[in-house]
């Protein structure tokens, strides 16, 4: 088993790595800021100008890192043998709330990210924070859909997690449950539709083909 790294001797994406899990908790009280990360990095024992270097471009990066160490989290709680023991509703909604519970302690950190990736200048990054977790959701649960509905999968787990954290954020229920229930139901909606397109293709490729009919007529003509 190798030794753990010295921070002194991190390179600036490993140091960037273990800054983002220090960060959150002083967010909560100074925003993405660069006091937030001084006081990070004086708790990991690196200077402040070195752990600036790891976020050259600000608070988006900060949270950025913070959402991929999350991600990180996420596929190791989640192996191959505790994936494939449910089914595939259950996989989205429990890789969803290992994610809220993940975030809960840091709640006031995760609405102050929310509210920088909400500005319009900060927009489209927000939009590929939420693209990219919902496309690590959907590789954990096994999905390898290459056609159109890779697009399509993702597009609507974005927009449920983006709309259940939203929900999160003012949920003071006990063991959150408001937050639990209103998942259930967007999931639910989820699996509808899906039905509902699964029973449109097949009764799609039941219907009789124009193109054969006018090639039986023609040859039939002759």
């Amino acid at each position: 088993m190798s030794e753990p790294i010295s921070p002194s001797e991190m390179t600036l994406d490993e140091l960037r790595a273990a800054l983002a899990t220090l960060v959150p908790a002083h967010a909560v009280f100074d925003g993405w800021s660069e006091t937030a990360l001084g006081m990070a990095a004086a708790e990991l024992g690196v200077p402040a100008e070195r752990a600036r270097l790891c976020f050259p471009d600000g608070p988006v990066q900060m949270v950025d890192a913070w959402f991929d160490a999350v991600d990180i989290a996420m596929a190791r709680a989640f192996p191959l043998e505790r994936i494939q023991k449910l089914r595939i509703r259950e996989r989205i909604r429990d890789l969803v709330l290992f994610r809220i519970e993940l975030f809960n302690p840091r709640k006031e950190a995760l609405r102050r990210a929310l509210a920088i990736l909400a500005l319009p200048q900060n927009a489209m990054a927000g939009a590929k924070l939420a693209w990219r977790s919902a496309d690590r959701m959907w590789r954990i649960a096994g999905d390898r859909a290459t056609d159109f509905n890779h697009y399509t999968k993702r597009g609507i787990l974005s927009a449920l997690y983006t709309s259940t954290m939203l929900v999160f954020l003012d949920d003071e229920t006990e063991g959150l449950v408001t937050t639990r229930g209103f998942l259930d139901r967007r999931i639910d909606d989820v699996m509808r539709i899906e039905k509902l397109k699964a029973s449109w293709r097949g009764s799609r490729e039941r219907l009789p083909s124009l193109s054969r009919f006018l090639g039986r007529l023609r040859y039939s003509a002759v």
